[in-house]
């Protein structure tokens, strides 16, 4: 069953950074945060992951936030409202603990990862907890959903590389600051992987800080999604090996060897380059012979 495009925005005028809303009435009746989707949007297209950024169940909808990294959600972004995705399987993945928590929840959200967030910090604010969310961004132009996540976080920090909003600096710096003026129940980190890791590394306690219970979400590359195909697998600091897709995508940050998993995310990048190159090359071609035929 096609699974129809209802909503396209875009963030920014890169042409980057978009968010859809697709009409999926049983997914969202069964989503919670944490879970995500595995989208092919033609019988040629592969599959792959996004978190569900947000889902409405009356409506049966939900929502999707995605970069234009590769060939696939470049071809994502040239679709628009009406047009309809193939397959869309979810959710799948594991529910985030909510629970009311004694010391305040710190959310940090990195980029393309501030839409996954949001779920959480919603979730998590309707168990009564006190949220303080951390948005970050190289600059201004990759920023979006203030609003909403100001709507849910009892208090708001906006930190870019280049200083053009908020604090100038990595998110680390203000989770610095946090912990060391009050206690914190749990840190929740989604973002690039170099992000989680040093976040991981500064709530684990071997410095002057505390140790603090802290989750991040792994985005790995999928293809089942179910944990048969072995393609999320990622390996802990004791050697154990895990699958993000069923084992998470939420899991402890302090068990995860970041080192290993970098290496890993990177294993294909000549092949998604070249993917990318004939994709963009077709579409330079389509557009070459609807001009010459228009």
């Amino acid at each position: 069953m096609p699974y129809e495009i209802l909503e396209k925005r875009e963030f920014g005028t890169s042409g980057l950074l978009f968010e859809m809303v697709l009409h999926t009435p049983l997914i969202a009746q069964k989503a919670y945060a944490g879970n995500f989707i595995l989208l092919r949007i033609n019988e040629t297209g592969e599959r792959f992951p996004l978190t569900i950024a947000d889902y409405n169940r009356e409506k049966g909808i939900i929502t999707i936030v995605f970069q234009v990294i590769g060939k696939s959600t470049k071809l994502l972004s040239h679709q628009n409202v009406g047009d309809k995705i193939l397959d869309v399987v979810g959710p799948l993945g594991n529910r985030i603990h909510i629970q009311k928590y004694e010391f305040p929840v710190i959310i940090i959200g990195g980029g393309v990862g501030i839409a996954p967030c949001y779920p959480q910090v919603k979730e998590l604010k309707e168990a009564g907890n006190k949220i303080i969310t951390i948005m970050g961004a190289r600059n201004t132009s990759l920023l979006f959903w203030r609003e909403k996540m100001r709507s849910v976080s009892d208090e708001l920090i906006i930190c870019t590389d280049d200083g053009t909003e908020g604090r100038k600096g990595v998110v680390t710096e203000p989770l610095k600051d946090i912990l060391k003026r009050e206690k914190i129940s749990i840190v929740i980190a989604i973002g690039p992987l170099i992000m989680m890791k040093f976040v991981a590394l500064t709530t684990n306690g071997s410095g002057d800080l505390p140790k603090v219970k802290t989750y991040v979400s792994l985005n790995t590359i999928m293809i089942d999604g179910t944990g048969m195909c072995g393609g999320c697998r990622f390996s802990t600091i004791d050697g154990d090996i895990q699958f993000a897709c069923v084992d998470g995508p939420d899991v402890d940050g302090h068990i995860v060897n970041f080192d290993n998993l970098l290496k890993r995310a990177n294993r294909f990048l000549a092949q998604e380059k070249e993917s990318l190159e004939c994709y963009e090359e077709e579409c330079r071609a389509l557009e070459k012979y609807e001009r010459e035929v228009s």
